[in-house]
This record gives C-alpha cells, structure tokens and sequence, in this order.
C-alpha cells in the first residue's frame, strides 16, 4: 500500500504544533524522504518510520527550513548503524551547497560510513529521478527565488499520481507536473515572491484537473488557516484539505 506522510506542514518558521514542511513517500521497499529540516530521526519515530525505510532524499531547494536537519539526519543514522546506502538528489544548486555544508562537519573522516550517493538533477521539466516497476518519480522546476522542484510521484500498481509543488510562486511548470494528477500538494505561504496563496494554489489545482488539492507550508496563525480552505473552494471545486503534521494520504 502506497502512502504520503506529512512530517511538517509549516512555512519557514515552525511552532510548537507544526515542523517545517517536509514529507515521507511510501511504497513497498522504497521510501523517499522529501526535503529534511529540524531533528529528523525524532520526527520520523513519531511517525513510525524507521530510519533504515529511507531509500533516497530528494531536497528540493537550498533554503534552511528544507535541507538543515541533513547533517543530523546522516550522523545520527551512521550512530544507529546504517549500513545500506542512501541516495540524496537535487539540482546542482542544491547539491553543491549541501556537499560544501557536509565538508564544513568533515563527514567523510567518520569511520565505517554507510555509501551516500549524491545525484545532480538537470533543471528541466519531468527529469526522471526513480523509476521502478511500482514507482516513477519526476521532477520539474518551480518558480521560486533560488533555483528549486516540484515533484510527481506515480504509485503504478494503484494507478495514481501525486505532486507536491515545494516553495513556488504561480508556475506554468508546476501546472503541467500536475496535469491530471489524482493529489496536488500545493504550498500555500501567502501571495508574495517566491510563493503562492491557498487562492493561487487552488488555481494551479483547477487548471491541472487534479483530483485534491492539500495545502502545506502555511503560517502557523491559527487565524490565518481558518481562511485557507475557504479561499481555495472558492477556486477549485474538488476536496480541499489543510495537510497537518502525521497525517498520512493513503494512495
């Protein structure tokens, strides 16, 4: 069975009730942890994720609310043991700076590391990053102020689609990552540069013909997400949901 966990549905800053946004896909013996803020391993065991499920990482950007909790996560799978390798994908941007920031902790001098693979993404529409017999996963730019990705994840065996935008303004690229996709997880920061409204969010969702739209990486106002919903139905007419942290979309 195929799943999305939802480990942080906050924008850039969290709060007592909410992580920054990031995300755990599920399916069979792949599991692939979307981006990695704050202490992974706590979050992950709240969610009754093992360490060892983790596959791959993809990071979609180089911001600190989406990539910090990295050196954390790799040492403290190594102090756990971890012997199984782990492949970490990005755009060149990401990538750099995450190998450049992982030098600073002189990771390569711990002894008996587990392999880490590191995977430079091109920046172009749908690049392939998985493709397995029961899961595909693409990538495909997004529109924000460093260079960053969407991806879409096709569970084959169920026969459904899931997109998650990232940090994106309004985006043609986005629209077309999610053409017909059974569940778009949009951001819904606010309409500023670099993001998106839960109004523009619904948008994208009503121009891809998706089948649900949950929004994510809002503020933590309590009183700013009473509105969310709302504002979106008033766009796209499928289900609208607030993603919320541990919440599991089954696929």
């Amino acid at each position: 069975m195929g799943k999305i966990i939802i480990l942080g549905s906050a924008y850039a800053v969290a709060d007592e009730g909410a992580e920054n946004t990031h995300l755990f896909i599920q399916q069979n013996e792949h599991g692939i942890l979307v981006d990695c803020g704050s202490s992974p391993i706590v979050r992950l065991k709240r969610a009754g994720i093992h360490s060892e499920q983790i596959t791959d990482l993809i990071l979609t950007h180089f911001h600190p609310d989406h990539v910090s909790g990295v050196p954390l996560l790799l040492m403290d799978m190594w102090l756990m043991g971890r012997k199984g390798p782990l492949n970490i994908y990005g755009l060149d941007y990401t990538i750099s700076r995450m190998e450049a920031m992982l030098e600073l902790f002189s990771w390569k001098s711990w002894p008996d590391f587990y392999p880490v693979h590191f995977h430079t993404l091109p920046d172009a529409e749908r690049t392939p990053i998985l493709d397995a017999s029961d899961l595909r996963i693409y990538s495909s730019p997004s529109c924000h102020m460093i260079p960053s990705i969407g991806i879409r994840a096709e569970f084959l065996p169920q026969q459904k689609t899931a997109v998650y935008s990232s940090d994106t303004e309004p985006c043609q690229s986005v629209v077309r990552l999610s053409r017909d996709a059974d569940i778009l997880i949009h951001e819904a920061t606010g309409e500023e540069e670099g993001h998106s409204s839960a109004q523009q969010a619904a948008m994208i969702a009503a121009q891809a013909n998706v089948g649900q739209l949950f929004l994510i990486h809002y503020p933590t106002d309590k009183s700013v997400q009473t509105s969310l919903a709302a504002e979106a139905s008033s766009v796209f007419h499928g289900n609208v949901e607030l993603a919320r942290d541990f919440m599991v979309i089954e696929i």
